[in-house]
């Protein structure tokens, strides 16, 4: 980590066709090896997947909605104190929830085998949606984490 100075946070740009930062944030966490045209055809194909599924709701609605409900809300660091290790629960920072969540979403999808990616994100989205799911479960582990080691709280610095 450079302790020169901050980072400079560049304003995440807009896909093309829902204008959303949110999808673009989406296919650049999907993407892998630079392959950005492939990453946007899976996301919009899951999206019209979702879309074909639920005709009277906003797909963006259904993406917003499922990333809010995989975000996790505090998460354990490793801290060195006197020569021991504690897991020191803290508070996550927006953007950082955001991130994991979307994270959790794209890996458990490309976890899925035999489906395509397309049908694998789209299903993980409706399960997040729904409030079930795997990437449900990882923030609901991750937070009974936080909550096990509530008691080296006073170790957050």
């Amino acid at each position: 980590m450079a302790r020169r100075r901050q980072a400079n946070k560049r304003p995440a740009s807009v896909d093309a066709k829902f204008n959303s930062t949110l999808v673009s944030r989406l296919i650049n966490v999907l993407m892998r090896g630079g392959k950005k045209a492939t990453a946007r055809r899976i996301v919009y194909d899951a999206l019209d997947a979702l879309a074909e599924k639920n005709p009277g709701v906003n797909t963006l609605e259904i993406l917003q909605r499922s990333i809010d409900n995989a975000k996790p809300r505090i998460e354990t660091k490793a801290r060195r104190v006197g020569g021991a290790t504690y897991q020191v629960p803290m508070e996550i920072p927006a953007d950082r929830q955001t991130a994991l969540a979307m994270r959790w979403i794209t890996s458990f999808a490309d976890k899925r085998k035999g489906i395509p990616m397309k049908e694998a994100l789209a299903a993980e989205l409706m399960e997040a949606f729904q409030g079930q799911g795997n990437a449900i479960r990882k923030r609901d582990d991750v937070h009974k984490m936080a909550q096990a080691n509530k008691a080296f709280a006073h170790f957050r610095w």
